[in-house]
């Protein structure tokens, strides 16, 4: 059985470096809207975080295993617990990965939420919910500021 993953492409005239500054500033971007709470380090490997939302809903715990400058960031979500859901564990063991790439003069970000497939249960809301901080909290801050 074939499964596909989220994925979600963003393009900017940032650079590479700038898209990655903004990636591993986590606590900037996935917060605000859901009366969030964030734990934790973001920017380098074995780093740990933790994100709370919607009156504990939504919890994951997330550690950074690859962390390649400018180029890739992998989080392995090593704990969740999502209230909605009948399996509440759904997320952990997923990874969310987001690589950089330049295509044509501008810089690609490729967001993957490997393991977050149609097959399961979160994948609509889940992948609605990235949608929403993907490209009206993280794509606004690469965008705002060239001088990161």
């Amino acid at each position: 059985m074939t499964t596909s993953d989220f994925r979600l492409t963003l393009k900017t005239e940032q650079t590479p470096q700038e898209v990655f500054n903004t990636i591993i500033n986590v606590r900037k971007w996935w917060t605000g809207y859901y009366n969030e709470e964030f734990l934790g380090s973001t920017e380098r490997l074995n780093d740990e975080f933790s994100f709370r939302a919607g009156g504990g809903a939504h919890y994951s715990k997330q550690k950074l295993v690859e962390v390649i400058p400018n180029k890739k960031v992998v989080w392995l979500i090593t704990d969740s617990e999502l209230s909605f859901l009948k399996k509440r564990d759904e997320w952990t063991g997923t990874k969310v990965i987001f690589e950089i790439t330049e295509v044509d003069n501008k810089t690609h970000l490729s967001f993957t939420h490997e393991g977050l497939t149609p097959e399961i249960e979160c994948y609509d809301s889940c992948a609605s919910a990235w949608t929403l901080y993907l490209e009206n909290k993280l794509q606004p801050l690469i965008n705002a500021d060239r001088t990161r």
